[in-house]
Parts: C-alpha cells; sequence; structure tokens
C-alpha cells in the first residue's frame, strides 16, 4: 500500500477552499487502496476537525520548514506528497524531490512555476498550455473543468436542480468559510432592499467575524445563517442566484448552473476574473456597493 501525504493549511486568514477541495481528492485515493495522512499546521481559526472528521489522521507540523516536512516523509515512508499551499513554491518542492526522492503532485491556481511530476489546476479557467514554461517536461498536466474535484453531495444533487417558481428567490451567499474580506454583512446590508428573497448565508467557524454576523441575522427571517454545514450541494440546488468569490465555490456552482454573481476579494483569484469577464459572467473586480446592488438588480429581473 503506498503512503500519500497531503500538505495543506487552514486559518481565519488563509480561508478553508484548501482544506476542502483536498478532502474530495483524499477520498478518491482512498478508494484505490492508498493510505492518506494530512501534514498541517495548528494555525489559528482552522478546520482541522473537517479532516478528522473525514477519518484522516493528521501530522501535525510547528512550522513550514522544509526541513521538519521532511523528517515526517521520511519517517512515514512516504511514496507522494500533494502540496496545496501558496507558502511552498519550486525551491521548496526541488528541495523536497531531490533530498526524499518522491513523487510531488502540486495544486496550482495562479500559474506559478512548480517542480513536480503532477500538476492540478482544477477551475474551470485552468488552461495548460499556460504551463508549458513552469512545469518540468515530464510533468503531467491536469487542468480545466473536467478535473473540478467534486464532493458526491454536488453531482447527486444536481439532478434535483429546478427552477424556483415560489414568489420568494433563494439567494446563496458565499464570501468563503472564513470571510477573509469580511462582506458578508455589508452584502446582507444591500441585500435587505430587496423584497421577496430569502438569503441562505454559507459560512464556518474559521470566520473571525462570525458573533457579529450571528448577531445581525438574529431575528431576520428573510435569512438563515449556515454555520460548518454539510449540506452545502442541497442549499444550492435550490438557489436562484449566488454571491460568491471567483475561487473554488465557483467551480461548484458553475457545475450546478446556479446563475450568480461573483467578487474578487483576493489576488490569486484574478485568473478566474479573467476568465469570467472574458465569458461575460457577471464579476465585480472588487465589492462596491452601488455595482454590486446594479448587478443583483439585473440577475433578479431575469430570474
Amino acid at each position: 500500500m503506498q503512503n500519500i501525504l497531503f500538505r495543506a493549511d487552514s486559518s481565519s486568514v488563509i480561508g478553508t477552499g484548501h482544506i476542502m477541495r483536498d478532502l474530495v481528492l483524499a477520498h478518491k485515493y482512498v478508494k484505490k487502496g492508498y493510505n492518506v495522512k494530512f501534514a498541517t499546521q495548528n494555525l489559528d481559526g482552522n478546520i482541522n476537525n473537517y479532516i478528522i472528521n473525514n477519518n484522516f489522521e493528521i501530522v501535525p507540523l510547528l512550522s513550514n520548514k522544509e526541513s521538519e516536512l521532511l523528517e515526517i516523509i521520511k519517517k512515514l515512508n512516504i511514496d507522494m506528497i500533494i502540496f496545496d499551499s501558496y507558502e511552498v513554491d519550486y525551491n521548496y518542492e526541488k528541495y523536497i524531490k531531490k533530498q526524499a526522492n518522491i513523487k510531488i503532485f502540486s495544486f496550482d491556481d495562479t500559474y506559478e512555476k512548480h517542480y513536480c511530476d503532477i500538476l492540478l489546476n482544477h477551475n474551470i479557467c485552468g488552461e495548460e498550455k499556460k504551463y508549458k514554461k513552469l512545469v518540468p517536461k515530464k510533468c503531467k498536466l491536469k487542468c480545466g473543468s473536467k478535473y473540478t474535484l467534486l464532493r458526491d453531495e454536488f453531482i447527486e444533487n444536481k439532478k434535483k436542480n429546478k427552477k424556483n417558481k415560489k414568489k420568494n428567490k433563494n439567494i446563496f451567499l458565499a464570501m468563503g468559510g472564513a470571510d477573509t474580506a469580511s462582506l458578508n454583512i455589508s452584502i446582507l446590508e444591500i441585500l435587505k432592499n430587496f423584497e421577496n428573497i430569502k438569503v441562505n448565508i454559507i459560512t464556518t467557524n474559521a470566520n473571525k467575524n462570525l458573533q457579529e454576523l450571528k448577531k445581525y441575522c438574529k431575528n431576520k427571517s428573510w435569512m438563515k445563517l449556515h454555520i460548518n454545514s454539510t449540506k452545502i450541494a442541497k442549499i444550492m440546488a435550490k438557489s436562484d442566484l449566488a454571491i460568491i468569490t471567483p475561487s473554488v465555490i465557483l467551480n461548484e456552482i458553475y457545475y450546478m448552473k446556479v446563475p450568480f454573481v461573483a467578487i474578487k476579494t483576493a489576488k490569486n483569484q484574478i485568473y478566474m476574473y479573467r476568465f469570467l469577464k472574458k465569458m461575460n459572467y457577471t464579476v465585480l473586480n472588487k465589492f462596491n456597493r452601488k455595482n454590486l446592488f446594479n448587478s443583483i438588480t439585473k440577475n433578479i429581473d431575469i430570474l
């Protein structure tokens, strides 16, 4: 049995997307008979409990130093390491490859240089040709929507995705599990100007503004707060419009064919932003109250 180690983190600053997509891939490898573990740091606002709840062992890291990781790789007899971290670069990967002589699998969203055997850009905007001079010649590239990592719940619920004929329209609001840009309440302030809507807010315990958000949502019948929900796909399938970031969750929204307004909140979302702009989807370069109000109005009017 081969041993695979995922190297990824989550926090109120990093967000939760890396771990969530890693878990999808991890389960795929388990089904193939691999032994899978996660090497992760105990950062503030992490969702390491998700990893444990998915029956994966966590190997704790005190730092992101190559030497510490190398020691773990040798101790556990790791055959392949999967990097999903912006803190791991070409030189880091090359060091591990040379010292441990193992297969390296790297996630990438932003067309960076990598020293790896397999590279995955599973975003709908992923383009293989852009990596021509960024990876070794023998690197196997997996790019685009056909490689998108989707939990089984999305595949199951897509079949149930029907147009909402009720008077009220369901709005799906997800600014990332950690809402690193602190936009949830600002967006809800805009949404309260619309009639006949129901808003489902998706967040996690990694959200540093969670208590403030709970207070804001209290006693407001037109909104419902979902914390650490395991029914995201079901909620998504019943939605008429989604307000999201152009990140991992957009791949899921795209698959479910839910109309959306995307708001770029981080530099690493630039390629998805450009793709959406080019394809004439509704996407904002940054949060702007007037522009968002107009975008929501336009989309609600055609529902």
